[in-house]
This record gives C-alpha cells, sequence and structure tokens, in this order.
C-alpha cells in the first residue's frame, strides 16, 4: 500500500525586508486593497497582513492609516493621469490647429471615463478626501508628462483658448465645468443608475457629452 502524499507545509511569512522593499510592498498591498474595494478598504493592519510583518513594523514606513490612505490616493491620481496621456498619445499625428485641440480635450474626457469604468476602486479612491500627511507629494500625483490630471485638462483647455474654440475671457475657472460634468457622468456610471448599462450606451453617452461640455465651451 503505498504512502499518501505529503502535503507541503505553507511558505513561512517574511519577517525581513532590504531598505525599501516594506514599504513599497506595504504601499502595493494598499494599492490590491483599493482596487478591490475603494478607499474604505484601505486598511494599515491588513496591509501588514498582507506584507507578511507585524503591524508595529509598518509605522516605520507610514506612521497612519491616513498617511496610507494618501500614498495609495496619489498612486491612483497618477494611473489616472497615464490613462488621459495614453488616449492623448493615441491622436493620430495628423491632427492640426483646432482639431487637435478638440481631439485633445476628448482624449482628456474619454481617458478619464475609461479609467472610472476599469479601475472604479482606484477611481473612488483618487478623489477621496484625505487629510495633508508629511511627506505627501504632489509629483507622486502626476503621469509621464509630469502632469497631474487637472493640470492635464488645463492645458486641453488652452489649447481651446489658443484656437479661439473657448473664447479667451470665458477661460478662468471653466476647468471645474468640464471636470464636473465628466466626473458626474464616470459617478453614475460605476455607482449610479448607469452601472447597469451597456458598454455601447456608456460609449455614446461618453462621446454626446464631451460633445456637449465642447459646444458648451465656445458658445
Amino acid at each position: 500500500m503505498s504512502k499518501p502524499a505529503k502535503t507541503p507545509k505553507p511558505t513561512p511569512a517574511r519577517t525581513t525586508f532590504r531598505h525599501g522593499d516594506l514599504h513599497r510592498t506595504l504601499l502595493a498591498a494598499g494599492i490590491e486593497l483599493a482596487r478591490a474595494g475603494g478607499p474604505t478598504a484601505v486598511i494599515l493592519r491588513e496591509a501588514t497582513r498582507r506584507a507578511g510583518v507585524a503591524p508595529n513594523a509598518a509605522y516605520r514606513h507610514f506612521s497612519s492609516h491616513a498617511e496610507l490612505l494618501a500614498a495609495v490616493r496619489a498612486h491612483a491620481l497618477s494611473q489616472l493621469a497615464r490613462a488621459i496621456e495614453a488616449e492623448i498619445a493615441a491622436i493620430p499625428p495628423r491632427r492640426r490647429g483646432a482639431a487637435l485641440a478638440r481631439a485633445h480635450l476628448r482624449a482628456v474626457g474619454i481617458g478619464y471615463l475609461t479609467f472610472a469604468l476599469h479601475q472604479p476602486g482606484l477611481f473612488r479612491t483618487a478623489f477621496t478626501n484625505t487629510q495633508p500627511v508629511a511627506g505627501d507629494s504632489d509629483k507622486a500625483k502626476t503621469g509621464a508628462s509630469g502632469l497631474n490630471p487637472f493640470q492635464l485638462l488645463g492645458h486641453a483647455l488652452d489649447l481651446m483658448a489658443l484656437h479661439r474654440l473657448l473664447p479667451p475671457r470665458r477661460r478662468a475657472g471653466v476647468e471645474y465645468l468640464a471636470w464636473s460634468a465628466v466626473h458626474g457622468l464616470a459617478f453614475l456610471i460605476i455607482d449610479g443608475p448607469l452601472h447597469h448599462a451597456s458598454p455601447a450606451e456608456i460609449a455614446t453617452l461618453s462621446e454626446r457629452l464631451i460633445l456637449m461640455v465642447e459646444k458648451g465651451l465656445s458658445s
């Protein structure tokens, strides 16, 4: 009679990290928590459990829940910026002048909405209210261009004004009007009555909203 196969022993939790490794590991755990459950899921104790270290070890890297959440929020904003930049990079190079300005504004809106649809946990986390904490870096919230999502929108609106698609006298503060429209649709899609809309319906509404914003800016 053959002996039953031995059950492999579970891999023990890691107890030592090189300098900087634990910070990255805790942040990565926090990001995954946010990805799955939004900002309320980002819990320092759970991040330390996933990292396989005692809670006390985390406090040398994140002194509080607020610090970890701020770092995860910065990462989420950076990823949103990169999603917008990817749409901008896809604009055909033949676009020039007013056509480029319109395409740039559209890319910002589509990138924003696409990120909300595909990464709702990180999107919610990007816009959660956090208290200012030590070490909270504006640079960590930017994409490859060095601009954050709000600044990318501002750049698109500057192009609209440059090509007289947006009257220069109305340029001041218009970011908030354009942003609120697209942001509102994003939350209707991920948390509201459009949650069960089909991809085709969402695409149609997104295109119509961005066109409405563009026409509203020029009128």
